[in-house]
C-alpha cells in the first residue's frame, strides 16, 4: 500500500485552524475518506485541537501534516496526523473543571486517537496522533509498516 504524505503551513492567527480543517476534509476525500465516515470526523475534529493549542498556546505558526494510506481506497490503514511548531516547551495535558470553557485540547485527543505523543523537532517540537482506519478484529498497519498498538509504547509522553 502507498502512503501519501501532504503538509500545510499554519499563520499564528486562531482563524487559520478553520482553513486546515478545510485543507484537511480535501486531503482526506482525495486518498478516499469520506467525509461522512466516522473516522473523518474523528480526524478533523484531532487536527482542530492540535492546530489550535499549536497556535494558540505558542503565537507562532506551525505546520500540519498527514500522513495517509493511499491505493486502495478503502484499505485499512493509519491517518498520522502531526502538527510542528517553534516552541521547545513540552505539551501539558491538562485536567479542566465541569464549567471551564477550555483546557481539554489534549484530552479530547488522548480520547479519540489510538496512539499520540510528541517529540522534539528542530528548535521546537512536534505533537502527533494516529488513527486506525480498519475494520473489526484486523491489525492497523502504521505509516512505517509496523504494526503496533499504545501498550508497545516504552516512553510516557505528558501532553499539553
Amino acid at each position: 500500500m502507498q502512503v501519501l504524505q501532504v503538509q500545510l503551513e499554519v499563520g499564528a492567527d486562531p482563524a487559520e485552524v478553520g482553513r486546515a480543517r478545510r485543507w484537511a476534509r480535501s486531503r482526506l476525500a482525495g486518498s478516499g475518506i469520506e467525509a461522512d465516515e466516522p473516522v473523518a470526523e474523528t480526524l478533523i475534529l484531532l487536527i482542530s485541537e492540535l492546530v489550535t493549542n499549536a497556535v494558540v498556546h505558542t503565537g507562532c505558526p506551525a505546520v500540519l501534516r498527514m500522513c495517509l494510506p493511499g491505493v486502495p481506497d478503502d484499505a485499512p490503514g493509519t491517518v498520522r496526523v502531526e502538527v510542528a511548531d517553534r516552541s521547545a516547551r513540552p505539551p501539558r495535558q491538562r485536567h479542566a473543571d465541569g464549567d471551564d470553557t477550555n483546557g481539554r485540547g489534549l484530552e479530547l485527543v488522548d480520547g479519540l486517537a489510538d496512539r499520540w505523543g510528541w517529540q522534539p523537532e528542530g528548535g521546537g517540537k512536534s505533537i502527533w496522533c494516529e488513527v486506525d482506519r480498519c475494520d473489526a478484529g484486523v491489525a492497523a498497519v502504521t505509516f512505517d509498516g509496523a504494526s503496533y498498538d499504545d501498550t508497545d509504547a516504552d516512553v510516557a509522553y505528558e501532553a499539553v
